[in-house]
């Protein structure tokens, strides 16, 4: 027997239903992410800059911060800087706007056949990861042109008194055959990270 009462209830418990999941979404959504998970556009909203081994507040993390690397946007804000001149062409204080990684050691460390297949890109991407890579984590990338991919694993260091170093650990692999090679860098200048014999 249809009974109008009833379906009137019916229909104004559904609403309030809707009406309480809404709200609970709502104060869901307010909330800050937790402390393990990205932030990904909460931080651009709240605090657009990303902290450093050292310190240093960073305006864009290309990607390192989640993991990958994004060469090509590191490549057009290194533009046409070349070899160990990077340091001094990209700007210096607070007009850097990517870490990099330079020193003669580089082949002498990682392996002669990683140092020279590495670019300029490669070198940002390194020298970011070493700034914003928390211990442990790794991250990666790829180099199109010459076929390489790049594991960064940024590991303990020191910091204080003289420069800030970083052990590292990089896995480069081309063809199905991989490299594992550690070594150390140390913090040389603003935003400059130098490999250590």
């Amino acid at each position: 027997m249809f009974n109008p009462f009833a379906t009137a209830f019916q229909i104004d418990a559904r609403k309030w239903v809707a009406m309480l999941l809404g709200c609970m979404v709502a104060i869901t959504a307010l909330a800050d992410p937790p402390a393990h998970a990205p932030a990904h556009g909460w931080r651009k909203k709240h605090d657009p800059n990303y902290v450093g081994y050292t310190g240093r507040q960073w305006s864009r993390d290309y990607g390192v911060v989640e993991g990958t690397c994004n060469r090509k946007a590191i490549g057009t804000v290194l533009g046409a800087a070349v070899g160990g001149a990077i340091g001094s062409r990209v700007g210096e204080g607070t007009t850097r706007t990517v870490a990099i990684i330079v020193g003669g050691v580089l082949g002498a460390v990682i392996g002669r056949e990683i140092g020279r297949d590495m670019d300029e890109s490669d070198r940002g991407c390194f020298g970011h990861g070493l700034e914003l890579v928390q211990d442990g984590h790794d991250l990666r990338w790829r180099n199109d042109s010459t076929g390489v991919s790049y594991v960064l694993t940024p590991l303990a260091g020191t910091k204080g008194g003289g420069a800030a170093c970083r052990d590292f650990r990089l896995k480069s692999s081309l063809n199905g055959k991989s490299s594992v090679k550690q070594g150390k860098a140390c913090r040389s200048g603003e935003g400059v990270w130098s490999m250590q014999p």
